[in-house]
C-alpha cells in the first residue's frame, strides 16, 4: 500500500469518526424510547436513583456482559448464555426485546416482547443514555 493510499484511508476514517460525533449512537430516538420504556417500568428502573425491582436495574446495559448486575439473581438459562460470552450489544438487545422467551428459553423475563422494530430501536437508544 502506497503512502498516498494510506493517507486517503486514514482521512476517510477520521472523516467518518467526525461525522458520527466521535462515538457510536443507537439508531433510535431516545425521547420516543422513554415512552416505550413505560412498558418495562413495572420490572425495571434506570437513572441515578434506580433500584432493583422484579428485574435488574438497566443502567449501563447497552454494551455490557449479560448477567453482570451485582445483587440480582439471574435465571440459570441467562447465566448459561452469559458463560458463553453474551454481550448486550444493540443486535442482541434487539433480538431479546423482540422475543425474550425465544432468545433465552425458560428465562425469568415474562414480557412477551416488542412488536415494532422502531419501538425496539427507540428503547435501546433510551437505555444507551444511562451509563
Amino acid at each position: 500500500m502506497t503512502n498516498a493510499v494510506k493517507m486517503i484511508a486514514a482521512l476517510f476514517v477520521v472523516t467518518i469518526f467526525a461525522f458520527s460525533g466521535g462515538n457510536a449512537q443507537a439508531a433510535g430516538d431516545p425521547v420516543a424510547g422513554e415512552k416505550v420504556f413505560k412498558k418495562c417500568k413495572q420490572c425495571h428502573m434506570v437513572g441515578e436513583n434506580a433500584k432493583r425491582r422484579q428485574g435488574p436495574v438497566l443502567n449501563g446495559i447497552v454494551g455490557s456482559a449479560a448477567g453482570a448486575v451485582e445483587g440480582y439473581r439471574y435465571s440459570k438459562p441467562l447465566m448459561a448464555k452469559a458463560a458463553e460470552g453474551l454481550v448486550w450489544d444493540e443486535a442482541n438487545l434487539g433480538e431479546y426485546l423482540k422475543a425474550p422467551r425465544k432468545f433465552i428459553p425458560r428465562g425469568k423475563m415474562a414480557f412477551a416482547g416488542l412488536k415494532k422494530q422502531a419501538d425496539i430501536d427507540n428503547v435501546i437508544a433510551y437505555l444507551a443514555q444511562f451509563k
